[in-house]
């Protein structure tokens, strides 16, 4: 818990310092109206510093609040009562409802506020906003249920593969009652729980193989250890199938939008700012997320006994095959803006095409509904299948890929630019778009998302889930009972 705040409260001054850097003449560089940004004058090293600075307080306090903030909340509900299993599968389509409503705040209201007031103003309110809902955390502190620490997840896992390696000539024996495992007494008295061996990636079994009589830990793990590390290994290839579809998110705030620049943006006399185009994404997820919750899993649920309707991995595959979809739709749609463009004779110009923002509406919507697939169920899957002490390194796993996303993008991005540009011709990517061929660029993207998806099916095909997440909530009250019935056939009463 202390963390998390220490975390939330180092995003806190980076909002800071970046309202400052926004804020303060001082940290502003000179202002320039020249259309040519060659001729406006550079920035000083103190203003790079501390905006740069302000960027990195901020990545650093973000990456370290996320992670942990949605595990906190899911870690409220009690696994072992059926009603309250109920509730929480249904926490993380509205964690990402609320997330994303805040999105849908900052693309609307404070870019109009940064457009049309000021800078100062359009940070100082969600570093104020930022403010208050760290101190809302902590007046729930009281309230919260709070696990145990484990020591750290790397180190762990770090145990397990050292020793696997130091034993890679000890031969594996068949029985696994052989291997070291504390017993359940000590998990217990931990408040954890012991995880029985399993046959998948057997090499690290070699870790909790008895050679000696030593306990040091970096040569000796207990079976537990062992599969906490294989659980979160077995996970790396469905986190690699989440690359490029993480990729694909990149593209809203920055193609997506500069093809919005090039279109009539004007509703009646009201003018949508670039920025706010992202919230069309933003609507069409929210508005998904309540249908699929409400509507999509009760119908579901009927004809598959899954209480989540369907698989994680299966909802994961959705959004992947809508993925294909959008990328196919914006290349569509691209190809008829450049058409008309051409018609227009603004191709050179680099002039507004007369088109309507809204020929991009099918693109954002469809961006919208594959989020709501993909990204939900995404966060839940890291989350559902770590183990019990690595809850917030699985669901660490669903930030990185946004992270390494962006940079597949950027590279992407920089390589089709140049490679396209070679020989003399014409490349794809040019800062005037009615030059480029954008359309050429997304069709890419159907094609690198569709590959992606057979790398996709191959590994969930192989995935074997920690625990059977599609247990109906009757067969889990079912097992209590036995256990409660067990537990009392066992008790002897002391007067006899």
């Amino acid at each position: 818990m202390l963390i998390n705040v220490c975390f939330a409260l180092h995003w806190w001054q980076g909002m800071c310092l970046l309202t400052l850097a926004v804020s303060l003449p001082s940290l502003k560089p000179p202002q320039c109206f020249d259309k040519d940004i060659t001729k406006c004058g550079k920035a000083s090293t103190l203003q790079l510093a501390v905006f740069y600075g302000a960027l990195y307080t901020l990545a650093v306090g973000t990456g370290g609040t996320k992670p942990n903030i949605s595990t906190i909340g899911a870690d409220q509900f009690d696994d072992f009562h059926p009603k309250e299993k109920l509730h929480k599968l249904s926490f993380f389509n509205w964690w990402m409802f609320s997330i994303f409503f805040g999105t849908l705040f900052a693309n609307t209201v404070l870019v109009y506020i940064q457009d049309n007031v000021g800078w100062s103003l359009g940070y100082a309110l969600p570093t104020l906003g930022l403010l208050v809902s760290i101190m809302i955390f902590l007046s729930g502190t009281p309230f919260y249920r709070h696990k145990v620490p484990a020591g750290s997840t790397f180190t762990r896992m770090a145990r397990v593969i050292v020793a696997a390696f130091r034993k890679w000539n000890v031969p594996i024996p068949k029985d696994t009652k052989e291997f070291y495992e504390l017993d359940v007494e000590d998990y217990a008295k931990k408040g954890t729980y012991r995880i029985d061996s399993t046959p998948n990636l057997r090499f690290l079994d070699k870790a909790c193989v008895k050679t000696s009589s030593t306990n040091n830990p970096w040569k000796l793990c207990t079976v537990t250890q062992v599969e906490e590390t294989k659980q979160m290994l077995k996970m790396v290839p469905i986190l690699m199938a989440t690359f490029v579809p993480s990729t694909m998110m990149a593209q809203v705030n920055t193609l997506f939008v500069k093809q919005g620049t090039t279109l009539d943006r004007h509703i009646g006399s009201f003018k949508i700012p670039p920025a706010s185009l992202g919230a069309f994404v933003t609507i069409s997820l929210l508005t998904c997320i309540v249908l699929y919750d409400r509507v999509f899993v009760r119908i579901i649920r009927r004809f598959t006994k899954n209480p989540r309707g369907i698989r994680l991995l299966q909802r994961m595959g959705i959004g992947i095959v809508l993925h294909i979809l959008v990328m196919t739709v914006a290349s569509i749609t691209e190809n008829y803006r450049l058409k008309v463009a051409r018609n227009h004779g603004v191709v050179e110009s680099g002039a507004q095409v007369p088109l309507s923002i809204f020929i991009l509406l099918p693109q954002f919507i469809l961006m919208g509904t594959a989020d709501a697939f993909l990204e939900v169920a995404k966060i839940e899957f890291f989350y559902d299948q770590a183990p019990e002490n690595m809850k917030s390194l699985g669901t660490a796993y669903s930030s990185v890929t946004l992270g390494v996303g962006n940079f597949i993008s950027s590279f992407l991005l920089s390589t089709v630019a140049r490679l396209t540009q070679e020989h003399g011709h014409r490349g794809w990517i040019l800062n005037n778009l009615n030059e480029s061929h954008l359309d050429y660029y997304y069709a890419f993207f159907a094609l690198l998302n569709f590959l992606n998806f057979i790398f996709f099916l191959f590994v969930s095909r192989f995935y074997v889930y920690r625990a059977e997440v599609s247990d109906s909530i009757q067969v889990l009250a079912k097992e209590l009972e036995e256990k409660k019935v067990t537990v009392s056939n066992n008790y002897v009463n002391p007067k006899d």
